[in-house]
């Protein structure tokens, strides 16, 4: 009796988880070995029109008359621009020089460029919230749990999540004119620092807590920020013209910076024989002396790399089938994380709304980015499903110009140009 049952109890079981895997495919509420999660129908990036990408073709025109009245004002001798929705690279294109000096030469669109402080969130912060999800690391913990020296001068219950949102208590960074050379004896002076600001009240955008991130990165995974980087967050997305201490045969697409002396040789008492264009070197006078990798700068790439890095996110930290971060932690780093009373709203790492908020320009009411000094910067606005890239070597040749509006200009007319 029992037996005459049993093949239509299996084809209802059948039916029955059929219809619930149907069900939660439509919901995206499969686990991780669903097709979305191991990123097959997440975008990967792709050239189009701005049409295809839902952008005004007329409107994004707008771009070039603006970067190139920028280049007219001196601002800066060059630029690459990228603009992508959906996964599709609608606009990308190079303007003006990449070098004037000693020998102009033209701006290329795969130039790889010194990203200065975009280092913060392309290496470190990743580095970071990667750590914190394996369980080595608790952005709650006092940071001197992982770094034992950072302590005294009120550092003392300083915490990960408050150096992340630069509301440490930290200054600003280190007096440029006291000359020291080497990573140790950077980290020997950051032991010295005093809180100048109270921590968790105080906003001070500061290279010394993303200094210490980066030694803690170190410690927590027994390998160098650069290393670690390589092998946690640039080979596995692709990121192949990304670097700290790039190798010498990428220099020929490297923009150059400004001149510098050899301080170092200054230092011994040596007199160099000339100043020497920085081009492949890093810009950050701090983090050159700390032999080029840092958690506050060093970084070198190209618009293309960081494109992949910005769909990353947009992706809720998958790109081409690489998990780089779980949804969690890229809600987290692109959320608020600064204290609710204030001002200046910062997520972990990445700028929301501050006075650094320039490349998200009028429009854009919404996202999160970052910016470099050396005249790069990035706006990411997962409402509208897009981004904007600006990479320039504003420093090159002798120190350059502001390129706060020329950010902000040319994000609003990305942003007007979103036909949906």
């Amino acid at each position: 009796m029992i037996r005459r049952f049993v093949p239509g109890i299996v084809l209802y079981i059948l039916c029955f988880c059929g219809i619930i895997f149907t069900w939660s495919l439509i919901r995206g509420e499969l686990s991780e070995t669903s097709t979305e999660a191991a990123g097959l129908s997440l975008p990967v990036l792709s050239e189009s029109s701005p049409e295809e990408a839902g952008f005004s073709s007329s409107g994004m025109q707008n771009i070039e008359a603006a970067v190139e009245a920028s280049i007219e004002e001196g601002e800066l001798p060059g630029a690459v621009v990228l603009a992508a929705r959906h996964g599709k690279i609608a606009y990308f294109k190079a303007f003006g020089n990449r070098a004037v000096k000693p020998d102009p030469e033209p701006m290329t669109a795969d130039t790889i460029f010194d990203i200065a402080s975009m280092t913060k969130v392309v290496a470190t912060t990743p580095a970071i919230m990667q750590l914190v999800e394996r369980g080595v690391l608790r952005l709650g913990d006092p940071v001197k749990r992982y770094l034992p020296k950072f302590s005294g001068g009120g550092k003392d219950d300083v915490t990960v999540r408050q150096l992340l949102t630069h509301y440490s208590g930290l200054r600003p960074g280190f007096d440029s004119a006291k000359e020291f050379f080497g990573y140790e004896t950077a980290l020997e002076e950051l032991w010295k620092e005093r809180i100048t600001g109270k921590p968790g009240r105080t906003f001070a955008y500061s290279d010394l807590n993303f200094i210490a991130l980066g030694e803690i990165v170190r410690v927590a995974s027994g390998k160098p920020l650069d290393e670690y980087a390589r092998e946690n967050i640039f080979i596995p997305l692709g990121m192949t013209d990304t670097a700290f201490l790039p190798p010498a045969d990428w220099t020929a697409r490297i923009a150059p910076t400004e001149m510098r002396q050899n301080l170092q040789q200054l230092s011994k008492g040596i007199k160099p024989a000339e100043y020497k264009m920085l081009r492949g070197t890093v810009h950050d006078l701090t983090v050159w002396r700390m032999g080029g990798v840092s958690g506050q700068a060093g970084v070198f790439s190209s618009a293309r790399d960081l494109a992949i890095y910005a769909q990353t996110l947009l992706n809720r930290g998958i790109y081409d089938g690489e998990r780089l971060l779980s949804e969690a932690s890229v809600a987290a780093i692109t959320t608020r994380q600064s204290p609710p009373q204030a001002e200046d709203v910062r997520g972990y790492g990445w700028d929301i709304d501050s006075e650094y908020s320039s490349p998200r320009g009028d429009l854009f009411l919404e996202g999160y980015g970052h910016t470099g000094f050396t005249g790069t910067s990035i706006w990411i606005h997962p409402p509208s499903d897009s981004f904007v890239i600006v990479l320039s070597n504003r420093v090159h040749p002798s120190g350059g110009k502001n390129v706060n509006h020329l950010r902000a200009v040319i994000a609003n007319i990305v942003a007007a140009s979103i036909m949906d």
